[in-house]
């Protein structure tokens, strides 16, 4: 019986039910692109750190990022990191923007990432043209698909030159995307060094890895207490200061947090007016069902079951625009992410603004006196 009165009082002005679903789809969809964006940009800024065999890195002191490594590391780092107790494999990593002069003119930033794969730390992944001996092959790099207009380039074969050197495209990845916009260009370790002018054996970060059973912590504490002029950081602990760098420093993550909270508050107005007014409009009747005997807590389980339902049907709509909204992202430079859990919490999201809203309309109807009805 709950359920009937509740459904036939939100189907009774369908025009108010249109109003109470657009609020909540508009405030679904404003949430899920927002935080959306914000895993999507997450996802980009970790996925190297992500990719990389490392259990732990060794980057100049101020490195901000994994784009951002500082001032580069020398050969000695690199030896006194195989030294130390538990360390297997020291494995050097070129990562340095350039600019990348297009075959027609004009120029554009890109991320220049050196590394041997065969070394085993960190190599293209997602690659759907060509492979890492393709790579290897002279003057070649690989960059991402997504980014060939931005190049100025066409494809396989194309050549274009990056800073002072000549490189021919030999192989594409797909959905490598750069949080910074500059497309990310792979090549070999020391093609790396000559494109960008590093002397010598320089390099940016070292990833470490371990010996069987070394322990982690044990291990970057000794190798803090070797290298006096450089940092020595976990892949937490390096993810962490990307994300940090690139979403909260640059104020990036703070305005698509803001953007989602501005949309559940928007949503939580809308859907409390609506139920307030529709309730209002119903008082005499409500007021009829407390002279009849009808308990406060059955009152108020129809009110708080309106706006259960409005919550589903709220929460289906808004997710099928959002999900449409994200398959269009796909092929774009900067692609939304949707998560069961991001799922899971936008229902919990929902059906929590339209009970917050429900309550003004509980408080309006419990201050009733059911002897208005024989007024009337």
């Amino acid at each position: 019986m709950t359920l009937t009165l509740a459904f036939r009082n939100l189907f009774h002005d369908r025009v108010r039910l249109t109003v109470t679903l657009v609020g909540i789809l508009f405030a679904i969809v404003l949430v899920a692109v927002q935080l959306g964006l914000y895993l999507g940009s997450s996802y980009m800024i970790t996925a190297h750190i992500d990719h990389a065999k490392a259990d732990l890195w060794i980057t100049a002191y101020g490195a901000k990022s994994f784009e951002d490594g500082g001032l580069l590391l020398t050969p000695r780092e690199r030896h006194q990191a195989l030294a130390t107790p538990g360390v297997k494999a020291v494995i050097p990593l070129i990562v340095k923007f350039a600019e990348w002069r297009k075959p027609a003119g004009g120029s554009t930033r890109v991320v220049i990432v050196g590394t041997d794969a065969e070394d085993g730390g960190l190599e293209p992944w997602a690659l759907v043209d060509g492979t890492w001996e393709d790579i290897k092959a002279p003057e070649s790099v690989a960059v991402d698909r997504t980014y060939l207009k931005d190049l100025g380039i066409n494809g396989l074969g194309d050549t274009s030159q990056i800073a002072t050197g000549r490189v021919r495209v030999r192989a594409l990845t797909d959905g490598v995307r750069s949080f910074t916009q500059s497309p990310y260009t792979y090549t070999t370790l020391n093609r790396a060094r000559s494109l960008i002018g590093v002397d010598g054996e320089r390099t940016t970060f070292y990833l470490v890895q371990l010996e069987p059973g070394a322990d982690v912590n044990v291990v970057q504490q000794d190798l803090r207490g070797r290298l006096d002029g450089a940092e020595v950081l976990t892949q937490e602990e390096f993810r962490n200061r990307s994300l940090k760098q690139w979403l909260f420093r640059t104020g990036a993550g703070v305005a698509l947090i803001g953007g989602a909270l501005l949309g559940s508050l928007v949503g939580t107005v809308i859907v409390a007016q609506t139920l307030y007014s529709s309730t209002k409009d119903h008082l005499n009747e409500f007021a009829t069902l407390r002279a009849l005997g009808s308990s406060s807590g059955y009152i108020r389980q129809v009110i708080l079951m309106q706006a259960g339902l409005s919550a589903v049907m709220g929460y289906i709509l808004g997710m099928t625009v959002a999900l449409g909204i994200l398959v269009l992202s796909q092929g774009s430079v900067l692609p939304l992410v949707m998560t069961p859990g991001l799922a899971f919490w936008l229902f919990t999201l929902t059906v929590g603004m339209c009970a917050i809203s429900a309550l003004a309309a509980i408080f309006k109807v419990m201050k009733i006196d059911p002897a208005v009805v024989f007024n009337r």
